[in-house]
């Protein structure tokens, strides 16, 4: 350890790990460690675990495990975490995001066994920590941005109002769920017209619900500690357990034991889609919420090592009787107010977890489960997005549509199914883009330098006889057609007879051989009809590829052209002074 305070920032060079220690960016921190951040760790560690027990047991019981199970879950990963995550500061662990894929898959597999539950939660730990770290080997880290923001924030607000309602039974002291969102809204309308809620349990979860929202503008205090705590007060002074409100009861003293879950019998298709699921999810946020933070610290995190980091997290909690995790948005700012500046401080606040554990489980035998209701309901109010898709409305009403088709999927569906669908709207979307792209057919405008849409500018000069068609998609399977019959319907809507096509490629940044085919009997209808195919701007990759597809034998290699206006100088020196549409002199920039 360093007792200056002059060592560089993560993302300085000079702490750049090299060779095998790049995988472990825990151990490069510890090297650099000034003593002078130690009080800080420690007391940051300290502030921390007070959202840590009651969130991890919360989540815990969200996604249909036992309590206990969200502090293995929260003790293990934060280790394994501080080693190898290069975030300074990220705090991992149970999330509310992760609730309802984690809870789709134990419920449907764990037939109300809990030991099963626990295996089940294991395993789908285990495969979404392997998914993260074979990513993360592979340098896939850029896979989750291949969601567009709109159906980022429709199934994010459909893992919330899920997420939400699966909470409703235990707030209102309903005993069954129900199948999914609608059984169980469902099951809730006939308890409620049936008199079967517990007004007791209504009372103590609405009543937390209320404080922690009411406590939420006040950074500094933490709420959600406060809450819990005076809802466990209420329940022990007034007896309330005899009346009916469910606690958490004993939990069993000690820390996790290494353990290799399985669950004989599972559908193994289920807790592999829904591993990958889980996986995807909280590498989405851990991406985004690692990024904020690095650039508050003004430092750089490495999306790849960070889904090694997460992955390894996951492995220790799948490992360790735990279940999938991931980042925190609530507990990671916690960390940072309160002066962390280190990995250190998830390992203190682990530490302090694993402390109460060994010394003093039955603290929390009279939380009540509504009030563990009221924690989760609050995190999930916190995932909706409203105000953004409001501006994505008022300026592309078409995306706005499709973010509510992927909420409404994850909303009636499930988590596991509506990240498929989620995924399919996305290649949809791109397709589509591709697919259907703009095309323009050019001329020259008065006083504009180069070349310009003709539907944007309808007076602009169109060389005689040159047809100058832009295509601004890359060249595919599914676009190739599309693309001849457009130039094709240009030619014949030409003003002039048409002697010369120059596509202008600069947009077309890949073709295929599907399109390369095409283009090669483009240019013999086209030479048939006494025409020539030419090309303009076409950036040398793709160029390449053309030669590799022997198609620029066929078209001629003095057809290829290095900018849209020397294509123009050329035409108009082998045929001579060429007219415009209306028949004077052409421009040319």
């Amino acid at each position: 350890m360093q007792s200056d305070q002059s060592t560089p920032a993560a993302g300085h060079p000079a702490n750049r790990p090299q060779g095998w220690l790049r995988w472990l960016p825990g151990l490069v921190m510890l090297k650099g460690y000034q003593l002078s951040w130690l009080p800080k760790d420690v007391a940051a560690g300290l502030v921390l675990t007070t959202m840590l027990v009651p969130v991890g047991i919360a989540y815990a019981e969200a996604s249909g495990v036992p309590g206990v199970v969200g502090l293995y879950a929260t003790i293990v990963p934060l280790l394994a975490y501080a080693l190898f995550g290069p975030s300074r500061i990220l705090v991992v662990g149970p999330d509310s995001a992760l609730a309802a894929p984690i809870l789709s898959v134990v419920v449907t597999l764990a037939m109300g066994d809990p030991s099963r539950a626990i295996a089940v939660a294991g395993m789908l730990a285990i495969v979404s920590g392997v998914f993260c770290i074979v990513m993360g080997l592979l340098r896939l880290g850029f896979i989750t941005e291949l969601l567009s923001k709109p159906i980022r924030y429709g199934y994010m607000n459909g893992i919330a109002i899920t997420v939400l309602i699966s909470q409703l039974p235990r707030l209102f002291g309903v005993s069954g769920n129900g199948d999914g969102s609608l059984g169980i809204l469902l099951n809730l309308t006939q308890a409620i017209a049936g008199g079967k809620v517990n007004g007791y349990s209504l009372a103590v979860g609405a009543g937390s619900l209320a404080l922690i929202l009411l406590l939420k503008r006040f950074e500094k205090l933490p709420g959600i500690l406060i809450a819990v705590v005076l809802a466990t007060l209420c329940v022990y002074l007034f007896d309330l357990d005899s009346a009916g409100v469910k606690v958490l009861g004993k939990i069993p003293q000690g820390l996790p034991a290494f353990v290799l879950p399985w669950a004989s019998g599972a559908d193994l298709v289920k807790i592999l889609l829904g591993g990958c699921a889980v996986a995807l999810i909280s590498f989405a946020d851990t991406s985004v919420l690692s990024r904020t933070f690095a650039a508050r610290l003004h430092s750089r995190v490495d999306p790849n090592q960070e889904m090694v980091g997460l992955g390894a997290a996951n492995l220790a909690a799948g490992f360790f009787q735990g279940f999938p995790i991931s980042s925190s948005a609530s507990r990671t700012p916690v960390a940072e107010a309160a002066g962390a500046r280190t990995q250190l401080t998830g390992v203190v606040g682990a530490l302090a977890v694993a402390a109460l554990l060994l010394a003093a489980p039955n603290l929390m035998r009279y939380l009540p489960n509504s009030a563990l209701a009221a924690v989760v309901i609050a995190a999930a109010l916190g995932l909706f997005e409203v105000t953004d898709l409001k501006r994505i409305y008022r300026i592309q009403q078409w995306e706005f549509w499709l973010s509510l088709a992927c909420f409404a999927g994850v909303a009636v569906f499930g988590a596991i199914p509506g990240i498929c669908l989620a995924v399919v709207i996305a290649i949809i979307e791109f397709l589509w883009d591709g697919w259907r792209p703009h095309y323009a057919v050019l001329g020259h405008v008065e006083g504009l330098r180069g070349y310009h849409d003709i539907k944007r500018y309808p007076h602009a000069a169109r060389p005689a006889g040159l047809l100058l068609f832009r295509w601004d998609a890359p060249l595919f399977f599914a676009n190739a057609e599309l693309f001849q019959d457009r130039l094709l319907e240009a030619v014949d809507d030409y003003p002039s007879q048409v002697r010369r096509v120059v596509v202008a490629a600069e947009p077309v940044t890949s073709v295929d051989v599907t399109s390369a085919d095409m283009l090669r009997e483009l240019s013999r209808i086209l030479g048939e009809r006494g025409i020539t195919l030419h090309f303009a701007e076409m950036k040398d990759p793709v160029r390449d590829k053309l030669i590799r597809f022997e198609l620029t034998d066929v078209i001629g290699e003095r057809r290829f052209h290095p900018t849209v206006g020397s294509a123009v100088d050329d035409y108009e020196r082998e045929s001579g002074a060429a007219t415009d549409e209306h028949g004077g002199a052409s421009r040319r920039p």
